[in-house]
């Protein structure tokens, strides 16, 4: 799950998740981010998961990207990444995780450790008898 925080435009300042790639931004209805500022195609950019190597921004036909300043076509994204298209401008997180509570887990190991000494205890006094 990656995180696309808006920079710039109309919608600055909220975040669209990334759950299935590839992940399309542009003014397309159908684009998992949509854009309506000056400059951004239908179909302006994919981001794409590439197990090994990780996430990837293609632009998409003779549209232009920049990210970090740096014009591309195909660039592997970093965390904090900033990317720009058309008039818009976004920035590439990865996801928050979330970890599990270990309650139940820890509930388990104490019963165990409860049941190993209530037996240990009772095979004592059952040699001591």
């Amino acid at each position: 799950m990656i995180q696309l925080k808006i920079l710039s435009g109309k919608q600055a300042g909220s975040t669209s998740v990334a759950r299935r790639f590839p992940f399309r931004i542009g003014r397309a209805p159908e684009s998992g981010l949509v854009l309506e500022e000056p400059g951004v195609w239908q179909q302006h950019l994919e981001i794409e998961f590439e197990p090994g190597n990780g996430f990837v921004a293609n632009a998409t036909g003779e549209a232009l990207i920049t990210v970090n300043g740096e014009p591309g076509q195909r660039v592997l994204l970093r965390n904090g990444d900033r990317i720009e298209l058309g008039g818009g401008c976004v920035q590439f997180w990865l996801g928050e995780t979330r970890q599990h509570g270990f309650r139940g887990r820890d509930a388990l190991v104490w019963a165990g450790i409860a049941l190993v000494t209530a037996a240990q205890i009772f095979l004592i006094t059952r040699l001591l008898h």
